[in-house]
């Protein structure tokens, strides 16, 4: 680095990528409220958002927009405002910035451009929900949204299926059931999983169990709030794939009625499993009770 590069490197601001709380106000740190103050400007995912934090705490800093939307346009403006000797704090909606979102993209642009980068720690859902799952906490992957496409969704999780750390999952409560049900496919059913709901707030739930108990629970109960999943990893890196799910409406009623379920539930959750109706699988078990009469 030479001289004219060290000064330029010296007359440019930080970017502090500060975590905002993700439900419960408390969470926010003294240091981040101290720099949200003193700087001239904040770039926030969603303004209308960041406004009403800064409300509660009496911080009357200038906020801009910046979010995935206008990253492209809007990072080399902030770039500029930083070289001019100015600091610039990034916040997202809640957690921490760069996690899912374009706070990462601002940060590269900053260390391609000699600007210090610095963090002010604070709240995260996925670290949150990870120490209180009951899971290996040693080795994990963040795996954050999955694709919303099927076929990027799926790879994806043949990716991961055989990694041996756990593994962690962000998910929306109208794409939960159907995220459920692609784990359950391709990793198994009897992977342990802990769910964890509204995180830090009020109504904060963790839910523990297999997949397959999972996706039973909320087949029948609406999902609400927003989610994370940590589910653990392979057992072994040579694991076989899950085997393949019943596909015969008298195996899965039977398959039900032995985790304790009584004949009407068993044979209402086979019909949801295959997306058949009761009456076919009613009618299945009357065959298979005649046949059974001509044998004998």
């Amino acid at each position: 680095m030479n001289a004219m590069d060290e000064m330029e490197e010296k007359q440019a601001g930080t970017l502090y990528l500060a975590a905002t709380p993700i439900g419960n106000l408390e969470d926010m740190t003294y240091r981040c409220v101290r720099i949200l103050s003193e700087a001239e400007l904040i770039a926030a995912e969603d303004t209308r958002h960041t406004r009403q934090l800064l409300a509660h705490f009496d911080i009357h800093t200038r906020l801009t927009s910046y979010h995935e939307h206008n990253k492209l346009e809007k990072g080399p403006e902030l770039i500029g405002y930083l070289l001019s000797g100015k600091d610039l704090v990034c916040v997202s909606d809640a957690g921490l910035p760069g996690i899912c979102d374009p706070g990462s993209h601002l940060a590269e642009l900053a260390i391609e451009a000699g600007i210090r980068v610095t963090a002010l720690p604070g709240a995260n859902a996925a670290l949150s929900a990870l120490i209180c799952s009951g899971l290996d906490t040693s080795m994990f992957t963040f795996v954050g949204f999955l694709p919303r496409t099927a076929k990027k969704r799926r790879e994806v999780l043949e990716k991961v299926k055989l990694r041996e750390e756990t593994l962690i999952f962000y998910e929306a409560p109208h794409h939960l059931k159907a995220t459920l049900k692609e784990l359950a496919a391709v990793l198994g059913e009897s992977r342990r999983a802990a769910i964890g709901r509204e995180l830090t707030k009020k109504f904060e739930e963790f839910r523990r169990g297999s997949l397959g108990e999972h996706l039973l629970y909320y087949g029948m109960d609406e999902p609400r709030g927003e989610f994370v999943l940590v589910v653990e990893g392979a057992k072994e890196s040579g694991q076989a794939p899950p085997e393949k799910e019943p596909e015969d409406p008298i195996e899965l009623y039977e398959q039900f009625l032995a985790q304790g379920k009584d004949k009407k539930e068993a044979m209402r959750e086979a019909a949801k499993k295959l997306g058949i109706s009761r009456r076919d699988v009613y009618t299945a078990l009357l065959e298979r009770q005649d046949l059974n009469r001509i044998l004998v």
